[in-house]
């Protein structure tokens, strides 16, 4: 059985990641270890995490592990958001050529960031556009969480109906899909109701809607036949 390790952005992902993908996963004889917060800042000797941050404290926190774990029965890997990625970036500035084709967008990204890492048990993920988007395959379900919100619920679900995948909603400063269901859903609690609701709506429904996040479990369950 190989084992694989995952960068989370934040709590959201990192609940996300140990609650759904390591059952499934494990399916496939992939051993997830507890998924780890991402380092985003270094100060004074301490490493702080999640929550996304400069690119320079994430990389050194991947290749400290991977330096870590030599065997080649051990993979790497992460979820971060497009949204709020930050300058530093490898790649970010080219990436913009792109901005109109928003899968090919994240793809060089990702395709950036493995060449920076350089090493071939590292698999980049990049969220198109945030971890919400996973949501919005089913926005009934917050109604579960927020029942007197039926009308903002709505709202959304013509949101999602308008993209051909909830994928494409973009990385807007009020319209990323965060920031819509926050201006929904006020009392919307991202580390609480998001794993929730996303466990909730399930994962085979989830991969049906997202493509890329798809793609990206896909090479995951991959590794188990490695």
């Amino acid at each position: 059985m190989v084992r694989l390790y995952i960068f989370a952005e934040g709590f959201t992902e990192q609940t996300f990641a140990g609650v759904v993908l390591k059952p499934h996963l494990g399916q496939f004889g992939v051993q997830m270890h507890k998924p780890l917060l991402i380092a985003h800042a270094r100060r004074r000797g301490r490493v702080h995490r999640g929550g996304g941050g400069r690119y320079g404290p994430m990389r050194s926190d991947i290749v400290r592990l991977l330096r870590q774990e030599e065997g080649k029965d051990v993979f790497f890997t992460n979820m971060v958001d497009l949204y709020g990625l930050h300058s530093d970036f490898p790649g970010k500035d080219r990436a913009e050529a792109f901005r109109r084709d928003p899968l090919r967008r994240v793809e060089f990204l990702e395709g950036s960031w493995a060449e920076d890492i350089g090493d071939t048990r590292f698999i980049p993920f990049i969220q198109l556009h945030e971890y919400e988007a996973l949501l919005f395959v089913d926005v009934e379900i917050l109604g579960r969480f927020h029942p007197k919100r039926q009308r903002s619920i709505s709202d959304l679900r013509r949101i999602a109906e308008s993209k051909d995948s909830p994928e494409l909603i973009d990385d807007g400063e009020e319209t990323a899909p965060s920031k819509q269901i926050l201006s929904k859903i006020p009392e919307y609690q991202k580390a609480v109701d998001g794993p929730q609701a996303a466990a909730d709506i399930g994962l085979e429904r989830i991969r049906s809607k997202c493509p890329h996040f798809d793609a990206w479990v896909h090479k995951l369950e991959s590794l188990g036949s490695m």
